[in-house]
């Protein structure tokens, strides 16, 4: 065990090492390339703030209007039937928006359930099986300017909704 936490400890340490002795051998000036690079991260913040900050607007206005308590009481008794604790669907709504929402509201689910209960373990398995598809589309296709996203979305949220509910079956079986 002490092997592996020492691993960890010089991976970083390792993979600037590395970059530098590759860098050094094939000559490029590797200070410079890093330079250049920095330069286009800035200019990439710089195209994504305005989706960034809509993004998180958003997100304001829908947990403090109350939005997602409607939407759990108003789809709760069907959810009930298909053994989906409706405690969730704010949780399963707010994942595709926002990283850090979901993570909010993650935490206030293990602070009133527990995180060994069985909603504490499915969210936890939701969390690990879901993407935010809205900020991830958003930044990435907007930083490289592509418009266009109406398949990859119908894919992303095909893919996230097979994840919930791969991870209620999954928190089912191994649960109960």
């Amino acid at each position: 065990m002490s092997f592996m936490i020492l691993l960890s400890n010089l991976m970083i340490p390792l993979t600037f090492a590395i970059i530098l002795i590759c860098g050094y051998a094939k000559r490029v000036d590797v200070y410079q390339t890093f330079i250049e690079g920095a330069k286009g991260g800035f200019g990439t913040v710089v195209n994504i703030a305005p989706t960034i900050l809509g993004l998180i607007v958003s997100v304001g206005v829908i947990r403090a209007s109350g939005a997602l308590d409607l939407l759990t009481g108003f789809f709760a008794p069907l959810l009930s039937r298909l053994g989906f604790p409706a405690e969730a669907l704010p949780l399963t709504a707010m994942r595709l928006v926002s990283s850090s929402a979901s993570t909010g509201l993650l935490l206030d689910i293990f602070k009133n359930y527990g995180p060994d209960s069985f909603i504490g373990r499915f969210v936890s398995i939701m969390m690990s099986s879901t993407e935010t598809v809205v900020y991830t589309l958003s930044v990435y296709f907007m930083s490289i300017g592509i418009t266009k996203m109406r398949y990859t979305l119908h894919g992303a949220l095909l893919a996230n909704l097979a994840g919930v509910v791969a991870s209620l079956f999954i928190t089912i079986w191994l649960f109960g």
